[in-house]
């Protein structure tokens, strides 16, 4: 294990995600930072300037410092809340923006669970002198370039001497496409059939050169339409007809996209609500329910802070959401965790019209916090709180199988 003894303490995403939506200025952060880097053996600094880089919006500096971090020290540990540790948990990530790895620490703020970081990349694999750990989660996100890397894991993974969550093989099967195929014909979902398609193909649809329904078998206009590895409702579109999605080639310079079929979800007073579900070892909970009258739901643009009715609404749901939501759609959620086949799986899903769970999205890695301010959520932080606790039993239920 690299040494870390002329190093200051890792800050941690966590901490410095609170400090940003609370709106301190990490200007004068990231300056002590740098100026830490040129002296530090480690790589605290670079990695938490790393983090601070992308907060503000520079994601191709930033990633350039997270591998220079990398590069330095492959183990991180971010600070623990308690002073006595009950479950020691190594995470394995690669290099990437936030949304490229399971962000546990958001999970295990104030927690008595010790996490340890071990980042991998192609020419950076497992080091042979890991910190002890009761549990090993594998962080990293399914994606075109974390696909290779999954693999190296798998194989590095597979005589390991205790519990592994969220295995590898089964991340590797939550690309848009390949969701899609896992959940058809699963009882009250409706997932539209997703296609990667070239921009080739999809350029002939537009010019009315291939028909729609040769790439999609449910293929009508409109139509979603977005690059591969796009992720947040980057360069997402609802394409209205041919003539809409020539002008959307026009402007976007990717080789292969996804496009599936647009379900119109919006509720009996037009709006349109998006929910955040986790499972957690099988069971759903709820993150944030995101209400808007456009048809691309963000939590953080839906207008939630600003609308007292629409924060009533979140929390009602929140509050009945096991004898509600998660029990009208028992079935699916089981369907979905026996398919998936992944300890914590993260779901955006919304309603149709008659009554079927709509899955947007399953993957390992949305994020998931408590960081909202609490005198505009005051019910989020019981909420959360119970995800918290469900996810720290989730790690204790694996250490009691793994011991018996």
């Amino acid at each position: 294990m690299q040494s870390n003894e002329h190093t200051e303490p890792l800050i941690g995403l966590a901490k410095l995600m609170r400090m940003a939506y609370s709106g301190s200025d990490l200007a004068p952060l990231g300056t002590q930072l740098i100026e830490r880097a040129e002296t530090e053996t480690g790589g605290h600094a670079l990695m938490d300037l790393s983090t601070i880089l992308q907060l503000r919006g520079n994601r191709d500096l930033a990633l350039s410092t997270q591998a220079q971090a990398i590069e330095s020290q492959q183990i991180y540990s971010p600070p623990t809340a308690a002073d006595q540790v009950t479950v020691r948990l190594l995470a394995i990530m690669g290099v990437g923006d936030l949304m490229s790895n399971t962000p546990v620490e958001f999970l295990l703020e104030d927690s008595d669970v010790a996490l340890d970081i071990v980042y991998v990349t192609q020419n950076q694999p497992l080091p042979a002198d890991l910190p002890d750990h009761d549990v090993l989660f594998v962080a990293i996100a399914q994606s075109d370039r974390n696909m290779p890397l999954l693999k190296q894991i798998d194989a590095a993974i597979a005589t390991w001497p205790r519990p592994i969550l969220n295995r590898p093989d089964r991340i590797a099967l939550m690309s848009r496409n390949e969701a899609c195929v896992l959940l058809k014909s699963a009882l009250g979902i409706e997932m539209p059939i997703t296609v990667r398609i070239t921009r080739q193909a999809l350029q002939q649809v537009a010019d009315r050169e291939l028909p729609l329904t040769n790439i999609l078998e449910d293929g009508v206009f409109p139509i979603i339409v977005r690059p591969v590895d796009s992720h947040a409702g980057k360069d997402l579109d609802k394409i209205d007809n041919s003539t809409v999605l020539v002008s959307y080639l026009q402007n976007m310079p990717n080789e292969e996209f996804y496009i599936s079929r647009f379900v119109d979800y919006r509720g009996q007073d037009g709006l349109f609500r998006k929910y955040r579900i986790v499972l957690i070892d099988g069971k759903p909970f709820v993150c944030h329910v995101g209400i808007s009258e456009h048809w691309m739901v963000h939590y953080l643009n839906a207008g939630m802070a600003e609308n007292a009715e629409k924060r009533a609404e979140e929390e009602r749901f929140m509050i009945d959401f096991d004898n509600g939501f998660a029990r009208k759609h028992g079935e699916a959620f089981r369907a979905i965790n026996e398919r998936a086949g992944l300890d914590y799986l993260g779901i955006d899903c919304g309603e149709t019209a008659d009554g079927k769970l709509l899955i947007f999205e399953i993957d390992s890695c949305m994020i998931v916090h408590a960081i909202d301010p609490v005198d505009i959520f005051p019910y989020k932080q019981p909420q959360m709180h119970k995800v918290f606790s469900a996810f720290r039993q989730m790690l204790l239920n694996a250490m009691q199988r793994s011991a018996t």
